[in-house]
């Protein structure tokens, strides 16, 4: 929700001059209450809820009225409390700020509008008016299907992360009790292995955090660029791990080959500025 928030607040010139201008568009408003404001409910597919006041008291003199079904217990019921929220403009609307709703439990904005005696209060859903404005995306059969998709497949790469890390621990292990001398590469190796379980569990999280758990809606590609440059970190670091063990072993077995040893840190070195230059380009786009 708190995603939906900064998406509402980024957008709000926009959203109140949609909801505005709409209204205008519609006419009277007081005509519409003798259908139980069915015209209303087909223009805003985001309008959860509609009731009238007296325009002098703020007493509540309709229903609750719901896109299928309405109630009459707030009949009667004082909304003074709402006088300090409402700032009409010069066509007599005026619009809150989002708050939870004791009526649907969800978070809403409450757009007022005068006529003749009454004030006429539409309560809409904030994430239902952000997808119908095409700020966010949500389909719920596909995302149902896809957040299984990723559940399995993280799951499975954790899996694979816990692997990992245990054959590093066996080789450590291994080559520390079993094996005839303790080398350089037998130390290396499980750093290696440990620095790649490392870089698969954290990619693991990461899908389930953002794709499953606290699933983005909002047109936003900075998690992605974030998920991009946490990884390549990681796989960078192991490549240098290995690079270093490289210089070693051919510094100790044959001196020669560290031509090769050169032609791989250039690599490394190479991606590591290639990661510098789009982490700036990230950050200056956003």
């Amino acid at each position: 929700m708190q995603e939906f928030m900064e998406t509402y607040r980024s957008n709000i010139d926009h959203i109140e001059k949609f909801l505005v201008e709409t209204i205008n568009n519609i006419g009277n408003i007081t005509k519409k209450e003798e259908t139980n404001f069915e015209k209303l409910f087909q223009v805003f597919p985001s309008l959860e809820l509609a009731y009238v006041c007296d325009k002098e008291n703020l007493i509540q003199v309709s229903s609750n009225i719901y896109r299928k079904n309405t109630s009459r217990t707030q009949i009667g019921d004082s909304r003074k409390y709402l006088l300090n929220k409402l700032i009409f403009n010069d066509n007599g609307i005026s619009i809150s700020q989002p708050y939870i709703s004791s009526a649907t439990g969800q978070t809403c904005i409450t757009v007022a509008k005068k006529e003749n005696e009454k004030v006429y209060f539409l309560d809409f859903n904030v994430t239902a008016l952000l997808q119908r404005l095409g700020l966010i995306e949500i389909h719920k059969e596909f995302n149902f299907i896809s957040k299984i998709f990723y559940f399995i497949t993280a799951s499975m790469m954790m899996l694979l992360a816990l692997f990992t890390v245990g054959y590093s621990f066996f080789e450590f292990i291994n080559a520390l009790f079993f094996k005839t001398g303790l080398s350089i590469e037998s130390i290396f190796k499980p750093v290696i292995a440990l620095t790649l379980g490392l870089a698969i569990f954290d990619l693991a999280k990461t899908i389930l955090e953002q794709e499953v758990v606290f699933k983005s809606y909002s047109k936003n590609s900075k998690a992605e660029y974030k998920v991009l440059i946490k990884f390549s970190i990681t796989i960078i670091i192991a490549l240098l791990i290995e690079s270093l063990m490289v210089v070693f072993k051919i510094a100790i077995d044959n001196y020669e080959q560290m031509i090769h040893a050169v032609y791989l840190i250039g690599g490394v070195s190479l991606l590591f500025v290639s990661l510098g230059i789009f982490i700036y380009f990230t950050k200056k786009k956003a």
